[in-house]
């Protein structure tokens, strides 16, 4: 006798049974209980997850003849006894056809189909058909089916099941009840499997049928044939350790050291977890995804806390554990993590070499910098320029912790191997003394961070670990404060051109033309306005210059006249001086530009002078880069 592979042999015979479509249970057993069948339905969803099982149960409840053969009507709970429930279990009742679409997708065949709905059923009350994967019809055989569909004979009913609903016509989509099945929930999964192993009479650990459901991604069926798999493997006892093995997917519990060394920031660590999975022939590749799912879950349960099991969608024991690592950690720091593997995880899967790409990606995140928040940053800088402002020696340190001179880790996820401190030695000095420690390690969880900056008489977040180098030491001087930036002096401005007298008068004239046509304006602008006077406008412009050109043309020297004389109100005469080698007066141009270039001298001199940037400078041993004046300039 052939093997019954397990999702065969325990399909589900009666809507009890159908587990996670509770909805599409619940709606198809009330319609039949009131009288309201559809004579066409459409159930949708991804592989696995109890659409062509339910088509079969409806059958069976439309058909169902009773125990004693003499049942009347159908039935939301078939008896599974009759010859009708057991010839529809088994595929073989003559009055419900079930048609693979992808086989017979054309025209001719939904024809023959056609032919034979005329007849009344052999046996059964209703002629049921149900076509799987019914997105496969060609487009002729969907408008032969039209007419059919909207209305056919009273005993036959269509059962249509597609896993791509998108490729249905609308038309054919509005002559059928929808129902769309859901993936199903790994707990769900995971307590068939145990109902299922029961009746095996095999053994498991929690963490083996975890693995399973897991890896089942929402679809029924695809656990119980990894099931089956790895019952052939274990025999009478599945452990987390064969499953994992057989599969090739890590257990949780390699996920959660994995996620624990990327949050402490143990790269070390990391790549020993790698290494003992590459050893014994895990699918990296796969591994990476459940690592980024992992993340996911870590995110959602610091955020939500105690309250988001649902959405973990994990065992009790593996949800402790997530929630565990998540609470000792920041929302920022794992949303990075999460963001960083994120965009690792196409290289990983891309790459020759998973390996490489996943070990570099993790300690890559095992290395990355600590955050400081800008709010913190800025909240030090205003301290640090109401110091500098009023002369205030530093606050003491709260907690009756050590003095100014003192220095303190960073804790966080902040400890730092740098560190300055800043204090006024009186009201007319800005700062007397800047101290810096040697760069060293600072165990943190495992990890080096660095570049945190701590100023003087702020409480430390927590004690520095014993290897930690003293930010002073009593019996050292401190080192001498850096050299403060030289003032900055504004760059003396070009020599240029006698302004023209009648600048503001000519600025008048180039708005109005600047109305009339803005690209003549700025022609215009670059000419050296010699005379302004309602009895004469005379324009200069250097030989050859494309500019005067342009200015020359016959309609841009129409209009200059006519906003001129309108600028006057007399018959003024325009002029355009087109061999005007040493420019007599400076162009509107050019003097604007040497203006803006002052105020910005003048304003970068004045940032560069400010004892406050000065200072920041010197701390952070940073440059000004840049300076710009309102209005984006």
């Amino acid at each position: 006798m052939s093997y019954l592979v397990l999702a065969r042999k325990y399909r589900p015979q009666t809507f009890e049974d159908l587990v996670g479509q509770g909805h599409v249970a619940a709606t198809l057993a009330n319609a039949i209980a009131q009288g309201r069948v559809a004579h066409a339905f459409l159930f949708t969803g991804v592989r696995g997850v109890g659409k062509t099982t339910s088509a079969r149960l409806l059958a069976k409840c439309l058909n169902c003849l009773g125990a004693d053969g003499a049942a009347k009507g159908p039935t939301a709970t078939p008896c599974n006894v009759c010859a009708a429930c057991k010839e529809i279990a088994a595929g073989t009742d003559v009055d419900v056809q079930e048609i693979d679409a992808a086989s017979y997708n054309g025209v001719d065949e939904v024809r023959r189909l056609q032919e034979g709905l005329a007849f009344r059923p052999a046996r059964d009350r209703s002629k049921i058909y149900i076509v799987d994967e019914v997105h496969m019809l060609s487009n002729a055989a969907w408008n032969a089916f039209l007419k059919t569909l909207e209305e056919p004979p009273p005993h036959v009913k269509f059962i249509f099941a597609t896993t791509e609903v998108h490729k249905v016509p609308v038309t054919i989509l509005s002559r059928c009840q929808r129902y769309d099945f859901k993936l199903i929930a790994t707990q769900m999964i995971a307590g068939r499997l145990r109902e299922v192993l029961a009746k095996e009479s095999v053994e498991s650990e929690d963490g083996a049928v975890a693995v399973i459901a897991r890896e089942a991604a929402g679809s029924m069926r695809d656990a119980m044939s990894l099931l089956d798999q790895v019952i052939a493997f274990s025999g009478n006892k599945l452990t987390a350790d064969d499953v994992s093995r057989v599969l090739g997917v890590a257990d949780r519990k390699i996920l959660h050291e994995l996620a624990t060394a990327m949050v402490g920031g143990d790269g070390a660590a990391a790549l020993k977890i790698i290494d003992r999975l590459a050893q014994q022939g895990f699918d990296l590749a796969h591994v990476a995804r459940d690592v980024l799912r992992h993340l996911r879950n870590l995110v959602v349960a610091k955020v939500c806390g105690e309250g988001g099991k649902e959405l973990l969608d994990l065992a009790d024991e593996e949800s402790a554990d997530v929630h565990a690592l998540a609470k000792g950690t920041d929302t920022d720091d794992l949303l990075r993590l999460y963001q960083g593997f994120s965009r690792g995880f196409d290289e990983i899967v891309k790459s020759g070499q998973p390996r490489t790409a996943l070990e570099m990606a993790l300690v890559r995140l095992t290395r990355r910098p600590p955050l400081l928040p800008l709010d913190e940053l800025l909240a030090r800088l205003g301290d640090l320029e109401k110091r500098l402002s009023t002369g205030a020696p530093p606050p003491a340190p709260r907690g009756g912790g050590p003095g100014p001179g003192a220095g303190g880790g960073g804790g966080g996820g902040r400890a730092s191997s740098a560190s300055a401190s800043i204090s006024p030695a009186s009201s007319s000095s800005a700062a007397s003394s800047s101290s810096f420690s040697a760069p060293g390690p600072t165990p943190m969880g495992g990890r080096t961070t660095h570049g945190s900056l701590a100023l003087a008489g702020e409480p430390a977040e927590m004690s520095p670990a014993p290897d930690t180098l003293p930010l002073r030491r009593p019996s050292a001087p401190p080192p001498p404060p850096p050299p403060a930036p030289a003032p900055a002096r504004a760059q003396p401005a070009p020599k240029l051109p006698p302004v023209p007298p009648d600048l503001e008068a000519w600025r008048a004239i180039l708005e109005r033309v600047r109305a009339a046509r803005p690209a003549l304006a700025s022609v215009l602008e670059h000419a050296a306005p010699v005379e302004v006077r309602a009895e004469r406008v005379l324009l200069g412009y250097a030989p050859g210059d494309f500019l005067g050109a342009q200015a020359s043309e016959e309609e841009s020297a129409l209009l200059l006249q006519r906003e001129v004389r309108a600028h006057f109100g007399a018959a003024t005469k325009v002029e355009l001086d087109l061999s005007m080698r040493t420019p007599v007066v400076a162009s509107v141009a050019t003097i604007d530009d040497a203006r803006r270039k002052e105020a910005l001298a003048k304003a970068r001199a004045e940032v560069e002078n400010h004892p406050l940037v000065q200072h920041a400078i010197a701390i952070f041993g940073a440059e000004l880069r840049e300076v710009r004046l309102p209005g984006g300039d």
